[in-house]
Order: C-alpha cells, then sequence, then structure tokens
C-alpha cells in the first residue's frame, strides 16, 4: 500500500498490521536462501569458496557470530555514548545536560536528523535521485518527538570501538575476497531505527557511476558490511531483492508498480542477531520500511570498493559536488585500514592480525596513537570516496 493508494493517513499499528502477511512470506523465502553461516577461512586466510560463490548468486550473504559479546558491549556502550551527547534538535549546539553537542569539533556534522516515522528520500531528486518510489509514512506517536536520529557519519572519528571492528581480520578477508586484495574504503556511518520511530529508507541501487561501462560487472560498485548491534528483524531491517545486483539498472518504479505496492514482490529481509554482520551488493535492489515494529536497530555499515572502479575515475557525490580521485587520495584515505588493523592488535593482541597488502612496509607510519587520531582519522570522512 503506497501512500497513493490510501484515503487517508494510517497509523503505526495498522502500518504493522498491513506489513504481517508480507514479513511473513519474507521471512520463509529467507531462510530457504544457503548464505548464511560463520567467516570460513582457510590456512592461508581466503575466503570459503562456497561462501563467495552463494554471496555472488544472491547479492548478500549473512554472517554470524562474528562479533563477541566483549565487544559488542563495547561498540553498544560507545552509540550510547554518541547520542547522550547530541544536540537536542537538528540545529542544536548542546545535548540535553547542557553540555557541548559531541562533534562540533568536526568538519562535518556527525548527526542525520529525519520526522519519524516518515520517507525523506523517496520520489525525490536527493541522492541523486536514486530513490525513485515513495514509501508509507505511517502517522508518528502523538507523545513522540519531533525529530529522530537516523545516522551517525564518521564513526572511525566518534567512536574507538569502531576503530577496532574495522580492523577485523576475518571481515578485511572477505573484502579482499570479493574486491581484491587492493581494496579501497567508501564510507562507515551508524544506521539507527528507534522501536516505533525510525524512518524507512525507500527502495534504491547505491552505485550510480558505473551502470553504463564497457566493462560493467556484478560487482562493479563494490559492498557494504552491516554489523548489527541487536537483532535485525522483517520489521526493523534491511530488505533485499536477491539476484538484483546482476541486472544492472533496475526499474524501480516498476518493480513496484508490478507488485501493486511497495511490498516488492520476490524481496527478503536481511534477518540477523545481534553480532552477525551481513555484506550486501551495492547494485542491489534494497531498502528498509518505517519500523513500526517495537523492536530497536543499530547497525554498524562500512563499504569497501575495487580499486580499479575509483582510481582516476571522476565522477559527482550524492549531494552532487564533482570529484575525481588520484592514487594518492587512495593511498590516504585507504591509511585507515591500516591503523585499524593495529588498534585491533593492541585491544586483542592474541588475535591474527590482518595484513592489509598495499600499506605493507608502512607499518609504522599507520599506528594507532595520540598522533594518528588528530592527523589522519579526525575528519577523515572529508576524503571518502562514492562511486
Amino acid at each position: 500500500m503506497t501512500n497513493s493508494e490510501t484515503s487517508g493517513p494510517i497509523s503505526a499499528l495498522e502500518h504493522s498490521e498491513t506489513m504481517a502477511a508480507y514479513i511473513r512470506q519474507g521471512e520463509q523465502r529467507a531462510h530457504a536462501l544457503s548464505n548464511r553461516g560463520p567467516i570460513k577461512l582457510d590456512g592461508s586466510g581466503n575466503l570459503d569458496a562456497a561462501i563467495l560463490e552463494a554471496y555472488w548468486r544472491h547479492g548478500f550473504y549473512v554472517f554470524e557470530n562474528v562479533i563477541g559479546e566483549e565487544e559488542l558491549a563495547e561498540l553498544r556502550a560507545d552509540v550510547a555514548r554518541v547520542l547522550a551527547g547530541a544536540p537536542t534538535a537538528p540545529d542544536g549546539g548542546y545535548d540535553a545536560q547542557g553540555n557541548p553537542a559531541i562533534g562540533g569539533e568536526f568538519a562535518l556534522p556527525p548527526y542525520g536528523w529525519a520526522k519519524p516515522l516518515s520517507d525523506p528520500l523517496g520520489g525525490t531528486s536527493k541522492n541523486k535521485g536514486r530513490h525513485p518510489v515513495k514509501m508509507q509514512d505511517p502517522t508518528p506517536p502523538a507523545d513522540g518527538p519531533d525529530w529522530t536520529i537516523e545516522r551517525l557519519r564518521g564513526n572511525l572519528q566518534l567512536m574507538e570501538s569502531c576503530v577496532r571492528l574495522y580492523g577485523h581480520p576475518g571481515l578485511l578477508a572477505v573484502a579482499a575476497a570479493v574486491n581484491g586484495d587492493d581494496f579501497v574504503p567508501y564510507n562507515e556511518v551508524v544506521f539507527i531505527k528507534e522501536p516505533g520511530l525510525g524512518p524507512s529508507v525507500a527502495w534504491h541501487q547505491d552505485g550510480t557511476t558505473h551502470w553504463d561501462a564497457p566493462d560493467w560487472d556484478q560487482g562493479a560498485h563494490g559492498f557494504n558490511f552491516m554489523a548489527q548491534l541487536y537483532p535485525s528483524t522483517a520489521g526493523n531491517g534491511v530488505w533485499v531483492l536477491p539476484g538484483s545486483h546482476k541486472l544492472g539498472k533496475v526499474d524501480i518504479k516498476k518493480l513496484v508498480a508490478d507488485s501493486g505496492s511497495e511490498r516488492i514482490e520476490g524481496a527478503v529481509p536481511l534477518l540477523c542477531q545481534a553480532g552477525d554482520v551481513f555484506i550486501t551488493n551495492r547494485q542491489a535492489v534494497h531498502g528498509s520500511f518505517a519500523n513500526s515494529s517495537p523492536d530497536r536497530r543499530v547497525t554498524l555499515n562500512e563499504g569497501f570498493f575495487p580499486r580499479n572502479r575509483v582510481l582516476d575515475v571522476s565522477t559527482s557525490k550524492l549531494d552532487g559536488t564533482a570529484v575525481s580521485y588520484d592514487a594518492e587520495q587512495i593511498q590516504e584515505r585507504s591509511r585507515l585500514i591500516a591503523v585499524a588493523t593495529d588498534a585491533r592488535r593492541q585491544r586483542f593482541p592474541d588475535e591474527a592480525q590482518y595484513r592489509y597488502r598495499p600499506l605493507i612496509g608502512q607499518e609504522d607510519d599507520n599506528r594507532w596513537n595520540a598522533e594518528t587520531r588528530e592527523t589522519l582519522v579526525k575528519d577523515y570522512n572529508i576524503k571518502d570516496f562514492y562511486i
């Protein structure tokens, strides 16, 4: 049921009821797919071939039990700290205790806001128009807030625990298996879906640059990892259309029209427990509905590209800013990977450390210490890549 099909506003409860059958069917389809399990590496640190095949077949894979309880607690505590230090309104500079809000020293504001249960992107020209269909906007609770924080930007400068997760050897081995040993970063954000408040993210494909490239392939726009700090359900989580990463630029308006509603036929929810991490191809059609469920979702997102899809590429970011990427920029931004592996080594000294091949031999320049925090990590996200 899209907004245009309703005769008037719909409550959060009515939205939840409308979603019920679709959720049941989606859960059944999700559980029928053979694309979940722990990260499996061979003796040389290479990803299990069956996992890689399942990822390329479906366009996503759920890695189970990636984050242990101790690390999970540290990540949750860091997110709670940053949210507690948020301004009380989008244009505010002070938190609820009257202290200066966290992030005021950074070049890019860390907090992203939206109206509760809204769809701020669908059917607009925002994000280069890649969200062509508006999702349902349930009416938020009358006693709810005017705004909700739906995103934190620049995880690595906000939270030390996120730096350590960024250096996770299993996840980085997956990145190398999918994109090549010389993979490069995209960006890092936290998605927050508070129960009864979290806005939707209208159906879209992430990539915008390489659709017409003569050497386009199913991995041309890279992938995202999404680490779950709480369970990801069909009601609060991301939905993906399996196999759509192979189809090139998809006519999402037609998909919605053919399905008769915003509930695209054949899509599946990414069902995860806390501590699971899923990998999603950025070319896959995906999105999330307004969170009218009683369950909270907090997702740590970090993405990676094949180096050859970024080097010497001229494009524009989602806000339309023209950019070109050269080898020096790639080298500087990729240093965050090496710094993160060192931060993780310091915190988990008994764990095998991932060695990021493009920067082997430069370890002393990429230690996790006070100097790199100030000179490299602070405002690092103004150097994010986008394709």
